[in-house]
């Protein structure tokens, strides 16, 4: 066997010491456990010496895979965790126990289902403290970006849950006398979703959150870097009383990650995915997809602009550049990449975003931590050769040493251009270009220069000035007078060109999750 079970009859192991930390510390039985907190209790050593093992989440059941993995703090390099791997075997398995949970599940009442939600909602606020903590540790995040996160993620699963009621069909007039159709919306069966670790709690629940709202079952593959925060949005599911299947969690080693996600997709249960994360692994995933005639909802890389016109609160614009350029350490698919100015205001606009940097995340304070060395590497090296090639210094010290490998401080660089690799590659990171332009046209062609188009923003003292530049802008999304990162359930979320494709949320944000099916009958 490549798993185990956990039976409540069973003796308290690994598996139980992390379920465990759900319930208060003084409902643990062994008198150890009652001087720790729920995260110190789910890493702590069970009676047997073995550490606690983050579990897999398969109809409704934790299961450890003889696969462990470590997981390494961003912040401290250190182990914080170890998980189950899940094999083909496993994704084979969460997709049986989705396909039998698909009847049952699609037939339950719309109002029993947003209850569900909504009591998921209910205990996800009141773990709050809990769920924050695990993203700190896992992705080095601070505590202002996770909690406000954290509270969307609540947000939007109760938005999510009102709208279930209001799901509904439609009955045209047809063409012959005598004959009447209706259409009406169906559930696809077994969805996929594939969530990335910078900020599960928003993008692990709306990947599984709408699909089920619709009547479907669901997979959640959630990233290998921050397990525990994707097994705490099942957990939570299981606690609310979503019956065994409907939702089942997995993550992988790397290593494992093609074969995992290949056999998935492949599947004939799973009947549609959705996908967040970079261009490079979401076109690999379409790919796969096609080859199967499956449908796909992807939300991808970015490399938004935020344009600084001539009569923008230049204040203003600078701290929203400043949040939206390096909130995070700029790990936001909305990231502001692109700082675009009009001559006339730049050298004050520069002076002025650097001064917002220092003041947010000057030297008073840490280096931004990002997910891996790795990270920083890339933005190093792409401020490197920005700078052999003719960019310059607007703010930050490109020979700073941090103690820790995963840190970077903030840059700024300016006079970045199409000769350099800063000019197109999405950073993901703590860097940012900053480039003066003429006019408002010339802003327009270079934030459209880009193989992305997931948002953007556009600061003006003209509200009509402001909406005829964003028209122009090639982007799903153009903010007026506000952060490129922004993101709430009513409105669609999703990217044109490169950045994607579907929507998330939205008002008809119900339709990417099901089919529509048309009924004729003559009298």
């Amino acid at each position: 066997m490549c798993h185990r079970e956990v039976s409540p009859t069973q003796q308290p192991s690994h598996d139980d010491i992390f379920q465990q930390t759900r319930t208060s510390a003084c409902q643990l039985t062994n008198p150890f456990y009652l001087q720790l907190t729920f995260e110190e209790a789910m890493i702590a050593k069970n009676p047997n010496g073995n550490t606690a093992v983050i579990p897999l989440l398969i109809n409704n059941e934790s299961s450890v895979t003889e696969t462990i993995f470590d997981v390494t703090s961003p912040a401290t390099g250190e182990v914080i965790d170890r998980c189950a791997g899940a094999t083909v075997d496993d994704a084979n398995r969460a997709v049986a126990a989705a396909k039998a949970a698909f009847p049952g599940w699609s037939k339950t009442k719309p109002y029993d289902r947003r209850d569900i939600l909504i009591r998921a909602a209910d205990i996800m606020l009141s773990r709050k403290e809990e769920l924050i903590r695990y993203q700190m540790e896992e992705t080095g995040a601070g505590r202002m970006f996770v909690e406000k996160t954290f509270m969307l993620g609540v947000g939007f699963l109760k938005d999510f849950a009102a709208r279930i009621p209001s799901i509904e069909g439609t009955v045209p007039s047809v063409s012959e006398d005598g004959e009447c159709a209706m259409v009406i919306k169906q559930p696809y069966g077994v969805v996929l979703g594939i969530a990335p670790w910078n900020a599960p709690y928003i993008l692990g629940t709306r990947a599984v959150a709408l699909p089920l709202a619709a009547g479907n079952t669901t997979i959640l593959k959630g990233s290998e870097l921050s397990p525990k925060c994707f097994w705490a949005i099942g957990d939570i599911y299981r606690e609310a009383g979503l019956p065994a299947g409907c939702l089942n969690v997995l993550y992988h080693r790397p290593s494992d990650a093609a074969a995992v996600t290949n056999a998935l997709i492949a599947h004939p249960a799973v009947r549609k995915i959705n996908f967040t994360g970079s261009t490079t692994v979401g076109s690999i995933i379409a790919s796969t997809a096609g080859k199967y005639t499956k449908p796909v909802l992807l939300e991808l890389g970015g490399k938004a602009s935020a344009i600084v016109l001539d009569d923008a609160n230049l204040e203003k614009a600078a701290m929203c550049c400043a949040l939206g350029s390096f909130m995070h350490s700029g790990q936001i698919c909305m990231s502001t990449e692109r700082v675009i100015v009009q001559r006339s205001i730049a050298d004050r606009f520069k002076q002025m975003m650097a001064e917002a940097v220092e003041k947010v995340f000057g030297k008073h304070g840490p280096a931004l931590v990002l997910v891996a060395p790795a990270a920083v590497k890339k933005n190093k090296e792409l401020v490197e050769d920005a700078l052999a090639k003719g960019a310059n210094l607007v703010y930050g010290d490109t020979a700073a040493i941090d103690l820790n490998n995963s840190s970077m401080r903030p840059v700024i660089v300016g006079d970045v251009a199409k000769n350099m690799d800063m000019y197109f590659t999405e950073s993901f990171g703590p860097t940012v270009s900053l480039i003066v332009v003429d006019s408002e046209e010339d802003a327009v062609t270079l934030a459209n220069d880009t193989e992305y188009g997931l948002t953007s923003a556009v600061f003006t003292g003209n509200l009509f000035r402001g909406l005829r530049v964003a028209k122009q802008i090639e982007a799903g999304a153009v903010h007026i007078n506000s952060l490129t990162v922004h993101d709430e359930p009513v409105l669609p979320h999703g990217g044109w060109k490169s950045s994607g494709y579907g929507r998330f949320g939205g008002t008809s944000g119900y339709d990417e999750w099901l089919q529509t099916k048309t009924i004729t009958w003559v009298e």
